[in-house]
């Protein structure tokens, strides 16, 4: 059988193309052109050069596909051009769907996120039940998500689509090469730049185990339906100190305020702009940050057969693959 990924030269793509190629499927890539393709060097898989924003490439990568897995979106917090993030992860994947639809492809995995879901009031892990609204989504990346997903519900029950939706919550591991903005709180770790944290949490899970995810949603998963794939629950002062530990250094950080970290955001978005960087916080980030971002597996773990390993195993291979491949300069 023969599976499309988009975004299969990025962090989660290439661990489900990976995921696929054990499973015996044949896997076709769309990537764009010039992008970094480190991630599927010595990977028996066919490239396709094409773009979100290219209907005519869509039409063409999906062609003589039978499954397609739709990994590819925007992630980032912060964007200089916000029409850019919807254009690919809103219009894009109506595009795509679309050309699915038209090409006969039997089975659809479309991968979300968690920051389209509600948050629990009483501070329990939210699920896919837990209600959510466009109007509760803060930045451009949760906002742009959570239209994306309507967008694929619309036509998984306008067109009777064979689309499973997953949910990733935060994925750690190796291979993030960009790294995206939860990567990048591992690394600024590793490399002693994290002096100061804030009282937030996340939901932690290997790469992996959300990549075969994707394959358990394929396998058994229902048209229509959410399926959130995660791991455990932890507040950020946890990881932080997790990663202390498996490089084996003692720092003792500052908690800081969040209202606090909001004029330093600004200034850093400010800066960002005039050199054309991604600030190391932004607004929205750090508004983020004001609700622990916990949720709960248990819907994939009963009707997929999702399980997850401990998150000291993602951070120490995450920890291991950015130290492998000289992301930190000089000692840290």
């Amino acid at each position: 059988m023969k599976s499309l990924v988009t975004g299969a030269n990025g962090f989660v793509g290439s661990s489900v193309v990976r995921c696929l190629l054990e499973a015996g499927h044949e896997v076709s890539c769309l990537v764009r052109s010039g992008s970094n393709r480190n991630n599927l060097r010595g990977l028996s898989v066919e490239i396709m050069e094409g773009d979100l924003r290219d209907t005519v490439s869509l039409k063409h990568a999906v062609k003589n596909c039978e499954n397609l897995f739709h990994v590819a979106a925007d992630y980032r917090l912060w964007v200089p051009d916000p029409e850019i993030m919807y254009d690919i992860n809103v219009k894009g994947t109506k595009e795509l769907i679309l050309a699915a639809f038209e090409a006969g492809v039997s089975r659809i995995i479309y991968t979300s996120s968690v920051a389209t879901l509600g948050i629990s009031s009483d501070g329990n892990p939210a699920n896919e039940n837990t209600p959510s609204s466009l109007e509760n989504m803060i930045g451009h990346y949760k906002r742009s998500k959570f239209l994306a997903e309507q967008v694929a519900l619309h036509l998984t029950n306008k067109h009777q689509l064979p689309l499973v939706i997953v949910n990733p919550s935060t994925p750690i591991g190796p291979r993030d090469i960009r790294p995206t903005p939860t990567g990048r709180i591992v690394l600024d770790t590793l490399c002693g730049r994290m002096p100061a944290y804030m009282s937030t949490g996340l939901n932690v899970a290997h790469v992996e185990d959300i990549a075969q995810g994707h394959l358990l949603a394929y396998i058994h998963g229902k048209p229509g339906e959410r399926y959130i794939l995660g791991g455990d629950n932890m507040n950020l002062i946890q990881i932080l100190q997790i990663i202390d530990e498996i490089i084996n250094k003692k720092i003792n950080r500052i908690k800081i305020p969040m209202e606090m970290m909001l004029p330093v955001a600004w200034v850093m978005e400010k800066v960002a702009v005039a050199t054309n960087t991604q600030p190391r916080a932004s607004i929205d980030s750090i508004r983020m940050a004001e609700k622990k971002m916990f949720f709960s597996s248990d819907k994939a773990i009963r009707e997929l057969g999702y399980q997850y390993r401990p998150p000291v195993e993602a951070l120490k291979d995450a920890v291991s693959w950015f130290q492998n491949n000289g992301y930190c300069a000089g000692p840290i």
